[in-house]
C-alpha cells in the first residue's frame, strides 16, 4: 500500500449516499460561471509533498472549488488565501491556485482532509465524518517525516484528535500547541474561509506568523515524552 493507492482508493470511494448525490449533482448543474468547464465531481485526494515536515488538515473540499477543480483547495477565496500564505512562507511553488494542472508544487508541505467530499451547507455529518476518517488514520501511516500538523479550524483539530487518541483534548484556540507523545506538535488555526479572513477574524499577518511558528517547529528536532 502508498499513498498513490491511497488516493486512488479515496477517488473511488461511494460510502456516504448524501455526499454522492450532492457532490455529483453540483458537478452537473455547475455554477453560472463554471458552466464552460468540467466538474472534477468525485472525492478529493491528498496533495503535496509525500516527505514533508509539514501536514496541512482543512475541513472539506468547496462544492465549486475542489469538487471542481480536483484538488485540496483550490479555485475559490479559502484557496487563494491559504496558497498565497505558503508562497510567501516558501512552501509553494506559486501563489495562486487556479486548476488542476496549473504547475503548483508544494516544498516540505501536504494537504489533507477529514472529510474527502464536497458537504451541503459545507456540514458533513458526524456519521460522514466517521466513515471518512479511516483515509486520515492510513495517511498518517505514510506519512513519515511529519512534525508539525497545521489544524484549520475546529473540525480539522477534533478530527485529528480522535485520530491520534488525544486525551485529555485542549479546546481550540488560534495558535493553540499540543505536543504529542510521539514528539509532532498539533499547530491550530483558524480556517481559511471567506467567513474569517473576509471579516477580519484571520488576517495575512496572523496566518503568516503560523506558518512561521510552523517552520520553525519543524526545524526542531523531534522529541518524544516519556
Amino acid at each position: 500500500m502508498t499513498l498513490l493507492k491511497l488516493n486512488k482508493d479515496i477517488i473511488e470511494c461511494r460510502k456516504c449516499p448524501r455526499l454522492v448525490e450532492w457532490r455529483e449533482r453540483v458537478a452537473a448543474e455547475k455554477r453560472a460561471s463554471f458552466r464552460d468547464q468540467e466538474y472534477w465531481g468525485k472525492p478529493v485526494p491528498s496533495f503535496g509533498d509525500p516527505k514533508a515536515k509539514l501536514l496541512i488538515v482543512g475541513l472539506a473540499p468547496a462544492a465549486h472549488g475542489a469538487n471542481r477543480t480536483g484538488r485540496m483547495f483550490t479555485g475559490d477565496r479559502s484557496g487563494d488565501f491559504l496558497f498565497a500564505a505558503l508562497y510567501r512562507a516558501g512552501y509553494a511553488s506559486q501563489p495562486d491556485a487556479i486548476t488542476s494542472d496549473d504547475g503548483m508544487e508544494l516544498m516540505d508541505a501536504y494537504i489533507t482532509a477529514p472529510v474527502r467530499c464536497a458537504p451541503p451547507q459545507n456540514k458533513p455529518t458526524a456519521q460522514e465524518q466517521r466513515t471518512c476518517s479511516d483515509y486520515l488514520k492510513r495517511e498518517f501511516t505514510y506519512l513519515n517525516n511529519v512534525k508539525v500538523i497545521l489544524a484549520l479550524g475546529s473540525i480539522g483539530y477534533t478530527a485529528i484528535s480522535k485520530e491520534l487518541n488525544i486525551t485529555p483534548r485542549p479546546k481550540f484556540a488560534h495558535g493553540l500547541e499540543v505536543k504529542l507523545k510521539s514528539g509532532e506538535i498539533i499547530l491550530c488555526s483558524y480556517h481559511v474561509s471567506q467567513q474569517n479572513t473576509f471579516t477580519g477574524r484571520l488576517t495575512e499577518e496572523m496566518f503568516d506568523a503560523v506558518l512561521e511558528r510552523a517552520k520553525e517547529l519543524s526545524r526542531k528536532k523531534r522529541t518524544k515524552d516519556e
